[in-house]
């Protein structure tokens, strides 16, 4: 390790440069088992959500931040004055290889593109993985690191941070216990004032770049994804989520706390088919449809039916950006007060409205004033995850439910890039055996020298 001198850390080592163990290499699990009362944690990225993430982890009381790891080395100072303890890193791959017998878990919140390389490094040398939303950003990803992780045994938690509040726990357990009656259809949307300006950049891409500053190790942010020059407020830190070689479309990113509740409270399984229509402007558009994420689209996925849903298979339907859900569906609630992010349930018995981060609500409300609808208490996300680490119960947004559901939100994606055309579903081959040409969405080639144990 080389002292860094750019800025004051006592007794800090900052790692810059080439990691000293490639991905390939073998990882060893750590030497002893998670102490009965403590965590030695690890993050990998520290700055926007990711310190967000770690001060919870932090909150808990039980956990000890032993590293850190951004390529940003503001990020990393501004972390690091908060845990003077914790060993730097600007690589994950040698935090991974140096602090093998040190961490005990690991919480991944950086770009999408990066997600699986992180974290199926992570589940390999034995540590429990908290992993920002979505999980992948490849469907291929999401089934290979779900996998990983049943077999390796370890506590697992995606992001979804509001599946654990009183809003979407209430919900899960209205669905399941029928108030509404069997389901007939499932509308969700995110049409967040605002986004599309802030978040959804049209491009094109700028077509030259300049030298990334001095703070940014600009070739470990890009990572698995092809090399492309540094432009300053069009990557990092927020913008890259409009990039299709970094992020997973608004449907990607927040679909995962829409679907959620909806996904967990019906058990639903593998789609058996989707479609998305999406804005004209971006679908006649090559430049765009190449590089960028559509500003809106509408998603349309058939699942099996089962003992909840009305019928043999139940539609679910995505909106967002422009494209907004039925006039009739919202005026089930309010048309002018339709919460810009939620979920709306049809049931056979009246409906279901989950505003996200919202309490939910049973229509036609005065149908339901003499029900004895329960609400449930909100529970820290964050540290059910500690918990489960430490021997507690498992978690709840595990990667072994988690990952079904990212994978169907993710096909959402592969839609979008080939819409009106309804993609059938082989969840067992991965396959769309009626278009197989949309298959090389299903998977990236991650660029060279950033392989994980052959798989991309």
């Amino acid at each position: 390790m080389m002292e860094d001198n750019r800025f004051p850390l006592s007794r800090r080592k900052f790692i810059i440069g080439t990691a000293a163990a490639a991905l390939t290499a073998p990882f060893v699990k750590a030497g002893h088992p998670v102490a009965p009362d403590r965590l030695r944690h690890a993050a990998v990225g520290v700055g926007g959500m990711g310190g967000h993430d770690l001060q919870q982890f932090h909150s808990h009381g039980k956990v000890d931040i032993v590293a850190l790891c951004d390529v940003d080395e503001n990020n990393l100072k501004k972390a690091a004055e908060k845990f003077p303890d914790a060993k730097l890193y600007a690589d994950w791959r040698e935090m991974l290889a140096r602090e093998a017998g040190n961490i005990d878990s690991v919480n991944v919140a950086v770009p999408d593109h990066n997600h699986f390389a992180i974290s199926y490094a992570a589940i390999q040398a034995g540590k429990h993985v908290y992993c920002q939303k979505p999980m992948c950003h490849d469907v291929a990803e999401v089934r290979e690191l779900t996998k990983a992780a049943v077999k390796a045994g370890v506590v697992t938690q995606l992001g979804t941070q509001h599946a654990a509040s009183a809003g979407d726990r209430t919900a899960v357990q209205w669905i399941k216990q029928g108030l509404i009656g069997k389901i007939k259809h499932v509308y969700l949307c995110s049409n967040r004032p605002g986004a599309i300006d802030r978040y959804r950049l049209v491009g094109p891409r700028p077509s030259a770049g300049q030298t990334p500053p001095a703070t940014v190790n600009w070739d470990l942010w890009i990572g698995t994804a092809p090399m492309r020059p540094f432009v300053p407020e069009i990557y990092h830190p927020v913008t890259w989520r409009a990039w299709q070689d970094f992020g997973t479309g608004w449907s990607g990113d927040i679909g995962c706390h829409i679907f959620d509740a909806v996904w967990k409270g019906l058990d639903l399984q593998s789609p058996v088919s989707v479609v998305a229509e999406v804005q004209k402007s971006w679908e006649d558009s090559p430049a765009r449809r190449g590089d960028t994420w559509p500003q809106s689209d509408h998603i349309t996925w058939v699942f099996p039916g089962n003992k909840m849903t009305e019928g043999k298979q139940l539609t679910v339907e995505w909106f967002d950006g422009e494209i907004y859900p039925p006039e009739e569906i919202r005026a089930l609630y309010s048309v002018e007060n339709y919460p810009a992010e939620s979920a709306m349930l049809i049931g056979t018995r009246g409906a279901l409205l989950i505003p996200h981060t919202g309490t939910p609500v049973l229509l036609p409300e005065k149908d339901f004033a003499g029900v004895d609808a329960k609400h449930l208490e909100a529970r820290n996300h964050y540290h059910l995850f500690v918990d489960a680490c430490l021997g507690g119960a498992n978690t709840e947004s595990r990667f072994a439910i988690s990952g079904p559901m990212t994978e169907a939100i993710l096909l959402g994606t592969v839609a979008i890039r080939v819409p009106g055309k309804v993609l059938k579903w082989d969840a067992k081959k991965m396959r769309f055996p009626n278009y197989p040409e949309a298959e090389h969405y299903l998977r990236r080639t991650y660029r060279e020298g950033w392989n994980v144990a052959g798989l991309f």
